[in-house]
């Protein structure tokens, strides 16, 4: 090895050996490149705007909400790391959950519906509090680092960076990071270590551990069935095994079947979201029947969930969209206005109506509502849209910074902004 070589390692290694940290859950020593001052700030910056990515809060029934979030707060308070933890709903039918690095948890409604008992749900909680207790994120990307990151070509070290199906096939600009991260498969050693301290956690926040057993085995009938809302969803980056259901069982074996079950309290809590099933079934027959413009099917889809439940925002966002593929604008955007009086937290509501009103010449109306949608969370469609109200209105300046920020993106809306810029004569 040349002395330049020889340099390069010593650097490298001397790195890796300052990384070693001691896991606050494990107790072992572990290559760490990101500190907890990158897990805090990560989870703070990405958690709101994934979960607007992922569907939006689900505001439908606040008693639910809170009722998970007692649940998720109490297994926390288990945790031998005390982190900000939070926990949400998202209004999402794919069955998944997730946790971003400092204590930021997600579960989708769609998730809620296939659990039987509180036992079971705060195993799934557990599970996720152990994620971001053990700083599962954090080791997986330093491994992809070293692996991606600290590549030597030539010679020349390039260092550590530490920096859906969705509804409209909307662009998000600048989300990458937090995408990945909730993406991001353990290994299986990571997932026997959430199986294991989130249920010892459960238990000793008063659960009884039968509750992770009969999760999982209801988790591995799922996934041999082939669920493909499962396997879109929680199987994708935790995927159940015959393995997990022995090794937890032989763990409530050790701690005792005491403690809670919680099955009849968790089924009244549930109770509305599983009555209101029909409609949420209607709703997304209706995005399918969208995506592939058969808009006819679109609408009565979306009539039919609304005769169950009017109060679902999501709902009349489904039927606006169908109407404004219809080109019936005006009703579109009453459309969008009613769900926008359920529900003013989540983005697409306010990105839709924006665009209605834009292609209606309602500029001071789409203004407001674009400005909404990109506060809440940026997309090319909201930069692109609002781009052509600043050019309509006359300011051409405000009009070039949004047709760049969309310009950013490879869809149609990239797409048209890039066209618009050059019909400006701008570069």
């Amino acid at each position: 090895m040349n002395p330049l070589g020889r340099l390069i390692f010593s650097i490298l290694l001397l790195s890796l050996l300052a990384a070693c940290a001691v896991n606050p859950v494990t107790g072992a020593r572990e290559l760490s490149l990101f500190d907890e001052r990158w897990e805090l700030q990560t989870g703070a910056q990405h958690y709101a705007p994934l979960r607007q990515q992922q569907g939006g809060d689900f505001v439908l029934d606040p008693e639910l909400v809170a009722y998970v979030q007692e649940v998720g707060q109490r297994v926390a308070a288990e945790a031998p790391r005390q982190l900000p933890y939070e926990f949400a709903v998202i209004n999402s039918s794919v069955p998944n959950a997730w946790a971003l690095p400092g204590g930021k948890i997600s579960i989708n409604r769609g998730l809620l519906t296939e659990m039987n008992s509180e036992a079971e749900l705060a195993a799934v909680l557990g599970h996720e509090v152990a994620h971001a207790a053990a700083r599962h994120s954090a080791q997986q990307m330093s491994r992809t680092t070293l692996v991606q990151g600290a590549v030597i070509i030539g010679g020349v070290a390039v260092g550590v960076a530490t920096d859906r199906d969705d509804y409209a096939m909307v662009a998000v600009l600048g989300g990458m990071l937090g995408a990945q991260l909730i993406g991001m498969r353990f290994s299986r050693e990571a997932e026997r270590e959430a199986d294991y301290f989130g249920t010892r956690w459960m238990h000793a926040a008063g659960w009884n551990p039968e509750g992770a057993v009969s999760l999982q085995q209801s988790f591995v009938r799922l996934s041999e069935g082939r669920d493909p809302g499962f396997i879109q969803g929680l199987f994708a980056s935790h995927p159940p095994s015959r393995e997990r259901v022995v090794a937890n069982r032989r763990l409530a074996d050790e701690l005792g079947r005491d403690g809670e079950i919680g099955e009849r309290r968790y089924q009244r809590m549930i109770a509305r979201v599983k009555a209101l099933e029909p409609a949420y079934q209607a709703h997304d027959e209706g995005r399918r029947a969208l995506a592939r413009r058969d808009f006819d099917t679109a609408l009565a889809k979306a009539e039919e969930a609304l005769a169950i439940e009017d109060g679902e925002a999501i709902f009349h966002a489904l039927k606006g969209d169908a109407l404004a593929s219809k080109n019936r604008l005006a009703e579109a955007e009453a459309a969008y206005s009613r769900a926008l009086a359920r529900d003013q937290g989540w983005f697409y509501h306010h990105l839709r109506r924006g665009m209605v009103r834009e292609q209606q010449r309602n500029f001071s109306g789409a203004r407001g509502d674009l400005e909404a949608s990109i506060q809440r969370l940026p997309t090319a469609q909201g930069h692109y849209y609002l781009g052509n109200v600043e050019r309509a209105q006359g300011n051409r300046q405000r009009a070039i910074e949004n047709y760049r920020i969309a310009g950013q993106s490879d869809d149609e809306a990239g797409q048209r902004a890039r066209r618009a810029l050059a019909d400006m004569g701008v570069r």
